[in-house]
C-alpha cells in the first residue's frame, strides 16, 4: 500500500481550492441530507398512524424494515464503490433514493407505507461511500480524523430532523396545506433535496485526487485486470473484517438503540416528562459534532505512536470504556448522576465508532469499499440484536406486571408498567455493557502483518518528506 502523495495530509476545512476538501463538505453534507430523509418520517409517526390507520404491528415492523434495507445496501454499495468508484455511486444512491423518500408523501395504504419505508433505508448505505471517499481523499496520517469527521456531522441528519421535519412542515402549513398533509409534503421537499444533492454530487466530486476511476483507467493509472482486484469471498475469508463488524456493532449498533429507547426509559425511571426527556436524548445525539472526529482524531495518533497496532489499541480501550459507562448508567437511580454517565457514554460510543474507521482502511486497501460495507452493515445488525432484545425484556416484564396488578386503578396499572419497562430496560443495558467489554476484548485479536506495519512506516516518512517540501 504505498501513499497517494496527491492526498491531503491535513483536514483543511476552510481550504476550498484543494479537491480533498471539497470532496469532505460535499460527501458530509450528501451524507447529512440522506439520513435526514431516512430518519424525517419518525416526528410524524402519530400523524401517520391515525392517517393510515397503521397497527402497532405495523408500526414496529416499517421500523424493521427501514434497518433492514439498509443493511443489504450496505453490503452491495461497497462493492459498486470499488468497482464504479464513489462519484457515480453516490450519485446514482442520491437520485434513485429520492424516489421512495417522495413516494412515501404519496402513500394511500398501510402497505404502501411499509415498502417505501423498506427502500428509503437503502439511502443509509450513504455512509458507507461517505467513508470511502474520504479515506480515498486523505492521507493515512489523518484518515482516521477525516473519517470520523465526515461520519459524525453526517449522522448529525439523523437528529436534526427532530427539529427541521416540523419546521418545514410549519413552513408548508403556512402555505395554507392542512395539518394533516404536513408531512407528505415534508418527506417530498426532504426527496427533492437528496435528488438534486445527487446531481451536485456528479458535477463537483472525483473519485480520487488524481481523478475519477474512468479516466485512470483510460490512462492505464488504474488497472483493469481482474486479478488486481480483491475477490468479495477473500473478503468475506478475512477473520479482522468480521471484527470490525462485531465492533461497530457494539458502538453504532447499540448508540442507535440506546438513543431509540432512551426517551422511554427516562421517563420510567427518572419520571421526566416527555418533551424534557427528548430534548435530553437529542442534546447528547448532538455531540456528533465533535464525539466522533476525537475518537478519529486519538486514531490517528496512536498510529503514529505506535503503528497500526496502535490503532486497534486505542479502539479497544475506548470500547471498553463504553461497556463500562452503559452498565454504570443502568445501575443509576438518580437523575444527576444518570445523566453525568449518559453524557460519558454518548462521548465513548461516538469516539469508538470514529476509532473504528481510523482501523478500517489498513485492512486491505484494494478492497476499501467491500470492507466498509460490511462493517458498516454490523452497525445496523447490532442495532437490530440489541433492540430485540430490548424489547423481549420489556415486553414480557410489561405483561407480567399487568396481570399482577389486575382489579387495580388504570393510574396503579401504568405506574407498574412503567416501573417494570425501566427495570427491565436497565437489566437490557447492563447485559449490552457487558457485551461491549467482550467486544472491546476480541477487537484485540486484529492483527497486521510485518510488511503491513513496514508499509505504514514508509508511508509516515514519505508524508514527512512531502510536509517537509511544503
Amino acid at each position: 500500500m504505498s501513499t497517494n502523495l496527491h492526498q491531503a495530509t491535513k483536514l483543511e476545512l476552510f481550504n476550498f481550492k484543494s479537491i480533498s476538501t471539497r470532496t469532505f463538505w460535499i460527501t458530509s453534507f450528501a451524507f447529512f441530507l440522506c439520513f435526514f430523509a431516512w430518519f424525517g418520517i419518525v416526528p410524524f409517526m402519530p400523524d401517520v398512524v391515525r392517517e393510515l390507520g397503521l397497527t402497532p404491528d405495523q408500526k414496529w415492523n416499517s421500523i424493521i424494515l427501514a434497518v433492514t434495507g439498509t443493511v443489504f445496501a450496505r453490503l452491495l454499495i461497497g462493492k459498486l464503490c470499488d468497482t464504479y468508484g464513489p462519484r457515480l455511486s453516490y450519485t446514482w444512491l442520491l437520485i434513485l433514493g429520492a424516489i421512495p423518500v417522495i413516494l412515501i408523501g404519496f402513500a394511500q395504504t398501510p402497505l404502501q407505507f411499509l415498502i417505501c419505508r423498506l427502500f428509503i433505508g437503502f439511502i443509509g448505505a450513504s455512509f458507507v461511500i461517505t467513508q470511502v471517499h474520504t479515506s480515498i481523499m486523505f492521507a493515512p496520517n489523518v484518515v482516521g480524523t477525516a473519517n470520523a469527521t465526515s461520519a459524525g456531522w453526517g449522522n448529525l441528519g439523523g437528529g436534526a430532523n427532530r427539529l427541521g421535519m416540523p419546521l418545514i412542515a410549519a413552513a408548508v402549513v403556512s402555505f395554507g396545506i392542512a395539518d394533516s398533509e404536513a408531512w407528505r409534503y415534508s418527506m417530498i421537499i426532504a426527496g427533492i433535496a437528496c435528488f438534486i444533492m445527487g446531481i451536485v454530487y456528479y458535477f463537483f466530486t472525483q473519485d480520487t485526487p488524481n481523478g475519477n476511476y474512468k479516466e485512470l483507467r483510460a490512462k492505464g493509472e488504474l488497472s483493469n485486470s481482474k486479478r488486481d482486484e480483491v475477490g468479495f469471498l477473500e473478503v468475506l475469508k478475512d477473520y479482522r473484517v468480521w471484527v470490525l463488524f462485531l465492533v461497530y456493532g457494539a458502538c453504532f449498533g447499540i448508540e442507535l438503540t440506546v438513543y431509540g429507547t432512551m426517551d422511554d426509559y427516562l421517563q420510567n425511571t427518572f419520571q421526566l416528562k416527555r418533551v424534557t426527556a427528548g430534548n435530553i436524548v437529542l442534546s447528547f445525539a448532538l455531540m456528533n459534532i465533535f464525539a466522533r472526529t476525537l475518537g478519529g482524531f486519538f486514531g490517528d495518533k496512536f498510529g503514529k505512536l505506535k503503528g497500526l497496532q496502535g490503532r486497534v489499541l486505542f479502539l479497544a480501550l475506548i470500547l471498553a470504556l463504553e461497556g463500562i459507562m452503559l452498565l454504570t448508567f443502568s445501575s443509576v437511580t438518580t437523575l444527576t448522576f444518570g445523566i453525568i454517565f449518559l453524557i460519558a457514554f454518548s462521548l465513548t460510543v461516538q469516539m469508538a465508532e470514529g476509532a473504528t474507521f481510523s482501523v478500517v482502511p489498513f485492512i486491505n486497501k484494494k478492497a476499501l469499499g467491500s470492507i466498509s460495507g460490511i462493517v458498516g452493515a454490523g452497525g445496523n445488525v447490532g442495532a437490530f440484536l440489541a433492540a430485540m432484545l430490548l424489547k423481549s425484556k420489556s415486553a414480557l416484564a410489561e405483561k407480567t406486571a399487568i396481570a399482577a396488578n389486575k382489579g387495580l386503578s388504570t393510574e396503579a396499572i401504568e405506574l407498574a408498567q412503567a416501573s417494570a419497562s425501566s427495570l427491565a430496560v436497565s437489566n437490557g443495558y447492563l447485559i449490552i455493557g457487558v457485551l461491549i467489554i467482550v467486544a472491546a476484548l476480541l477487537s484485540l485479536t486484529i492483527k497486521f502483518s510485518t510488511a503491513n506495519e513496514n508499509i505504514s512506516d514508509k508511508n509516515i516518512e514519505d508524508l514527512k518528506m512531502v510536509m517537509a517540501d511544503k
